[in-house]
């Protein structure tokens, strides 16, 4: 398939932004952008059409943790997703000598089920409990992998950085692809969705946005040495070739992935830029329209706020903007290939950013969905075609691995 960018002049219709309400977001009360009962009907629709960011849970299990949840606190919502988790967990063990695919399903379903407790962000007590238990509920289905996952776990400035390290079986050194978690997502969710590389001979190391999951640092500038400090490491395997290596960021981790293309782009063959905000995203106006969006389920602006380690909306507003790689001088410098995608009606990331960036600097491979959201998706183009048709390829042709049939 040809990759080519595809403009449409269609504008963004976006909610308006209740300061009240997103100020608030330090309390135990959700930041919205839904009444209980709004929530309710969309965490379940979502759920029935296996949308995200509740794709993996079963619409039986949404229905019976939306029948018990009486409250927006965080808590709240952990609890009512939690009990599940610990069933399927149950489930899993007691299986785990007789039947390990079954166990590996229960316990997959555990990990998809008490990550939906944790989401988007764990800030109240039993939301780090979950998330607790879906490191483990995880663990133990990756054991079950086949192939298995491996845990990686390299130094870093006195802490250290964790990753799932998958590799193909039979190819060896293995072209890699680094595949960087989201916002609300975590390394767990690039891991689950490795197949797809795995059987095309790429391995895959998934790792945490700074800021989230298990990342030893917050969200600042310079973060970025977090992954360089990565690539040292895989330098030093033997079972991956350090000449054939990719970097994926999805959604605020398309930031990452632009970023090193740019700081290492003797060491990376190509940057996919899956959700664009490099600069635009970074205003303050954007944000105080952006955080009322209804294309997120619930809780932005503290998902947002968490990765930064601030408080307040004004705190939050002044943090970002030192962020932009145009205000740092990015933009037009070297870099190694870029593939930018998302959708021109993205409420979360500003489709601007992403024709900035073919604007200055080295050419660019790019796909807009005039009809996408965030990320791209739409109806006709869910999330696994758009990987499946237009990044997947776009990985192959990168890191020279023959196109899978």
């Amino acid at each position: 398939m040809k990759l080519a960018a595809r403009v449409a002049s269609v504008c963004c219709m976006v909610a308006a932004l209740s300061l009240a309400t997103v100020t608030a977001t330090a309390l135990a009360q959700s930041a919205g952008p839904r009444d209980l009962a709004e929530l309710k009907q969309e965490a379940q629709r979502r759920a029935d059409r296996s949308l995200p960011p509740v794709a993996g849970i079963k619409p039986a299990d949404m229905r019976e943790a939306l029948s018990g949840l009486n409250s927006l606190e965080p808590d709240a919502w952990a609890a009512a997703f939690m009990r599940i988790g610990d069933r399927y967990m149950q489930q899993g063990k007691a299986l785990l000598a007789n039947s390990p695919r079954e166990a590996a399903e229960a316990f997959r379903h555990g990990w998809e089920t008490y990550n939906t407790a944790r989401w988007p962000t764990e800030n109240s007590p039993l939301k780090r409990e979950a998330y607790a238990k879906a490191l483990e509920a995880f663990q133990a289905y990756g054991r079950l992998m086949d192939p298995p996952l491996e845990l990686v776990r390299i130094p870093f400035e006195g802490r250290e950085i964790v990753g799932y390290l998958r590799l193909p079986p039979n190819v060896r050194p293995a072209p890699l692809m680094i595949g960087i978690s989201g916002l609300d997502t975590r390394k767990e969710d690039v891991a689950a969705a490795s197949d797809p590389l795995i059987r095309r001979g790429i391995a895959v190391l998934a790792l945490d946005m700074p800021g989230t999951g298990q990342a030893p640092i917050k969200v600042d500038v310079g973060a970025e040495r977090m992954y360089s400090r990565v690539l040292d490491h895989l330098q030093t395997r033997k079972d991956i070739d350090p000449k054939r290596i990719v970097v994926r960021g999805q959604s605020w981790s398309g930031y990452w992935a632009a970023l090193l293309a740019y700081t290492e782009r003797e060491r990376l063959r190509g940057a996919v830029v899956h959700g664009v905000g490099i600069h635009g995203y970074f205003q303050p106006d954007f944000q105080r329209t952006g955080l009322s969006t209804r294309e997120y389920l619930f809780d932005l602006f503290p998902a947002r706020s968490a990765i930064f380690g601030v408080k307040t909306l004004d705190e939050f507003l002044a943090y970002g903007l030192r962020l932009s790689l145009l205000a740092q001088g990015w933009l037009d410098k070297p870099s190694a290939p870029m593939l930018l995608v998302n959708g021109e009606r993205d409420t979360q990331q500003p489709i601007s950013d992403l024709y900035l960036m073919m604007k200055h600097g080295e050419p660019k491979d790019a796909w807009v969905n005039p009809a996408g959201g965030h990320m791209g998706r739409s109806d006709a183009w869910p999330q696994q075609r758009i990987l499946n048709e237009v990044v997947l390829p776009w990985i192959e042709r990168a890191l020279a691995v023959p196109a899978a049939k």
